[in-house]
């Protein structure tokens, strides 16, 4: 006999064998032992989750010869042709390669038409939504008045180009992505029965890599057993898939613990001699900075089997829980720009470098560069605030030289004082986000929006209140009050500014010569969204 894969030999042939989708069965054997059958179910989720399979199985209960039930018997000719794509009461369509009307009136026309041997004419209609308008018009007029005899069954990826009236006119059940777990055990019975050899973490990574699909799970699996020639490997998985060794990524994060710069690239440079995928090892790295990002809020979400368990507790105790969270977002933007990048290398290392030279410092994010740290020390009254990525650091106003002005002078502009005040962080946050009322006998009275009271702990009013202090070179008193604010305030004026550098920048790109030949020769479309002033 010749083989037959595994994601056609373990496809589920009744409701007990169906894998990660107990709400959907649950609804349908309940509604099929009760005799309460719809004329047409409307089945969606992603590719492999099982639609096509749910579809025959519904088939098989509405024409098994033992009767209308949600358990049919899987032996009788009518199951076992449904089984094999023979049953002449059966008809699947691929809408994808049928989008016409022709093709949808012939259907329909042959509706009309008693089954053959049959209770029931079933119609499974595969990627429903890739129908033309013309030919959703002519089904929908069967969908208002179905014969007795026939039984729709739509399949879709995409129920959103379906058209409302005839999604109201269906029965719809949505299948969940399988769980990686679920995979997992399906995997370990489905290895089991086949008397192949298998170690957990192997198949941890082909769960992973199938991302909620159990037929490319299973299609996986028939490629890791072909490659480890009879049995699967977690070294074996890993070199299929290009995964990275789960070790190469505790060395990237021990080596940013300690801001090894050097230690970082010898990583990279050394997953770049065995020709990893970086693809895949940003993938990775991402899993591992979420479950330590569990371990620090959610400790018990874990499993304690995870082999890796304890270097993620170690990693949870050395990172704090806003670099995590910044790691994470920078890794996330990393993968997505990596084919941007000149090549692979490039946009890995370019993403360890960005988590090399930003990470949280008290509540604002500040560079860790060399440049920014000498600056730093040179100036302290200005705090280096940086964009990691898509990350924005709160705006801070543009940083005006202390002058040696006479104590006690103070014209009242409030927004160029604060530019002058040695601050960071949270407190600098609430200066920019307050506006001031009054100054009178060394008293501030400031007003905070609610929506930023959050800014008005007492930590950082004490911050506030000594900086105005340093400045002035006399005690300060500050209050601060929750209201409305009637002028603009520091972060609003940087907003401003902002925003004209922006339609400036827009302007100037827009009037370019070769941007506007671009535009009017081939039609094309300036992203705005994309342009950004080379002066933040």
């Amino acid at each position: 006999m010749t083989y037959q894969v595994l994601a056609r030999k373990w496809r589920p042939k009744n409701f007990a064998d169906m894998v990660g989708q107990e709400h959907v069965v649950r609804a349908l054997s309940n509604a099929l032992d009760q005799n309460r059958l719809h004329h047409a179910y409307l089945l969606t989720g992603t590719r492999g989750v099982g639609k096509t399979t749910l579809g025959r199985i519904i088939a098989k209960c509405l024409n098994c010869e033992t009767g209308i039930t949600s358990k049919p018997c899987g032996v009788c000719a009518a199951c076992t042709e449904i089984d094999r794509g023979r049953y002449v009461d059966m008809i699947e369509l691929d809408a994808a390669s049928n989008t016409g009307i022709d093709n949808m009136r012939e259907v329909l026309d042959n509706a009309q038409y008693a089954p053959t041997s049959g209770r029931f004419k079933v119609y499974l209609i595969d990627e429903v939504h890739m129908l033309s308008k013309a030919a959703f018009n002519s089904m929908l007029k069967t969908l208002e008045e179905p014969p007795a005899h026939v039984k729709f069954i739509l399949a879709t990826t995409d129920p959103q180009k379906i058209p409302v009236t005839v999604l109201s006119r269906c029965l719809q059940f949505n299948l969940r992505q399988m769980p990686a777990q679920a995979i997992i055990g399906h995997l370990e019975n489905v290895l089991k029965e086949e008397g192949v050899p298998f170690d957990v973490p192997a198949l941890r990574l082909l769960a992973r890599a199938a991302q909620g699909s159990m037929r490319d799970a299973l299609s996986l699996t028939d490629q890791a057993i072909a490659y480890g020639s009879g049995q699967i490997q977690e070294a074996e998985v890993r070199a299929m898939l290009g995964a990275v060794d789960q070790a190469y990524l505790f060395d990237l994060l021990d080596a940013l613990s300690r801001q090894d710069g050097v230690g970082l690239l010898a990583v990279a440079d050394n997953m770049a001699t065995r020709s990893l995928s970086f693809d895949a090892a940003l993938q990775d790295l991402g899993v591992l900075l979420h479950q330590i990002a569990l371990a620090q809020t959610v400790p018990e979400a874990l499993a304690d089997d995870l082999p890796e368990k304890a270097r993620i507790d170690a990693l949870a105790q050395t990172f704090g829980a806003e670099e995590t969270q910044l790691y994470y977002q920078i890794v996330l933007h990393g993968r997505k720009d990596l084919y941007l990048a000149p090549d692979d290398y490039a946009g890995f290392t370019m993403t360890l470098l960005r988590m090399l030279s930003f990470r949280p410092e008290a509540a604002g994010l500040v560079s860790n560069s060399p440049a920014a740290s000498a600056q730093k020390k040179t100036n302290p009254s200005v705090a280096p605030v940086a964009a990691a990525a898509n990350v924005q650091a709160p705006p801070a106003a543009p940083y005006v030289a202390p002058t040696a002005s006479a104590p006690g002078a103070f014209n009242g502009d409030w927004i160029s004082l604060v530019g002058k005040l040695k601050l960071g962080g949270m407190a600098m946050m609430l200066a920019q986000h307050c506006e001031l009322k009054s100054m009178e006998n060394d008293s501030f009275k400031l007003t905070l929006p609610p929506a930023h009271k959050h800014l008005a702990e007492k930590p950082y009013q004490e911050k506030l209140k000594n900086a105005l202090t340093e400045h002035f070179g006399r005690p300060i008193k500050l209050n601060i009050e929750l209201g409305v604010t009637t002028g603009p305030t520091p972060v609003q004026v940087s907003q401003n500014q902002k925003a004209v550098r922006e339609q400036r920048a827009i302007e100037s790109i827009e009037q370019d010569p070769f941007v506007r030949d671009l535009v009017e020769q081939f039609d094309a479309k300036v992203i705005e969204s994309t342009i950004k002033p080379l002066q933040q």
